[in-house]
C-alpha cells in the first residue's frame, strides 16, 4: 500500500532534478487541460453582453443574437475539435514526459512529448471515449463524474504503455488499477490544495513553478507504483 508522503516525496525529488523541462511540460499540459473552458467563459461574457442590448429594436436584436450564437458555436466546435484531435496526444504526451521522469529518476526530455501522436488513432479515440463518459457522468450528477475521472485516471498512462489494448480494454484497466484507491487518490489531490490557494494568490506563479510540476510528477508516481513499474 502506497501512502501520500511517499509519493509526494518521489514526485518532489524527481521535478526538482529536472527542473525547467518539468516547468516546460506542466504549462503545457496545464494549458491542454483547460483550454475548453476558455470558450465556455467567453460564452457567458458574450450572454452578458446580450442582455445589455436592450434598447435595440427587434429585428435587429434577433439577428445580433443569431450572429453571436452563430460565432460561439463555432468557437466550441473547434475547441472540441481541438481537444478531440490535438490537445488530448499531447496530454498523453505530457503524461509520457512526467512518467519517465519519475521513473528514471529526473532524466526525461521534452522530446517525449509527441509519443502521443504514434499510434494516433488508437490514442484519440482511447482519450475521446474516456472524456466522453467522464463529462456524461458529469452531466447526470456531480459525483458520478468524480467517480468516472478518478476511475479513469491512468488512462493517458495506460493507452501509452499498451497500444495492444483496445479503447474499451484501456479503460477497464484503469478502472480495475483504481479499484479500491479512488478515496485515496482523492485525498492525494486534496492534500496540494495550500499549493492552488497560493497558486491562485500570486496569480498562477507558484502553480507555474512548482505546485503543477510538482502534483504531475507524483500522479506518475501512483501511476508507477499501481502498474507495478517502480
Amino acid at each position: 500500500m502506497w501512502t501520500r508522503q511517499e509519493l509526494k516525496a518521489k514526485g518532489k525529488e524527481a521535478f526538482k532534478a529536472n527542473y525547467w523541462p518539468n516547468v516546460l511540460a506542466a504549462f503545457l499540459l496545464m494549458l491542454l487541460s483547460t483550454g475548453t473552458s476558455v470558450a465556455t467563459r467567453s460564452q457567458t461574457s458574450d450572454q452578458n453582453m446580450q442582455n445589455q442590448l436592450n434598447g435595440i429594436p427587434e429585428d435587429q436584436k434577433a439577428l445580433v443574437v443569431l450572429t453571436v450564437i452563430g460565432t460561439l458555436s463555432m468557437i466550441i466546435i473547434v475547441s472540441v475539435l481541438l481537444d478531440i484531435f490535438l490537445f488530448n496526444p499531447l496530454k498523453i504526451g505530457c503524461y509520457a514526459f512526467f512518467k519517465t521522469n519519475v521513473q528514471d529518476n529526473g532524466r526525461a526530455e521534452l522530446g517525449l512529448l509527441k509519443e502521443g501522436f504514434s499510434d494516433y488513432g488508437h490514442k484519440f479515440i482511447t482519450m475521446f471515449i474516456s472524456s466522453l463518459f467522464i463529462a456524461l457522468g458529469a452531466i447526470c450528477f456531480i459525483i458520478p463524474g468524480v467517480v468516472l475521472a478518478l476511475s479513469y485516471r491512468m488512462v493517458p498512462f495506460i493507452v501509452r504503455d499498451n497500444p495492444e489494448l483496445s479503447p474499451m480494454e484501456v479503460l477497464k484497466k484503469s478502472s480495475e488499477m483504481m479499484k479500491g484507491h479512488k478515496w485515496n487518490a482523492f485525498v492525494l489531490d486534496l492534500s496540494f490544495i495550500g499549493w492552488d490557494l497560493l497558486a491562485a494568490v500570486t496569480l498562477g506563479l507558484v502553480g507555474l513553478f512548482w505546485s503543477n510540476p510538482y502534483q504531475y510528477n507524483t500522479n506518475a508516481a501512483l501511476y508507477l507504483r499501481l502498474s507495478g513499474q517502480e
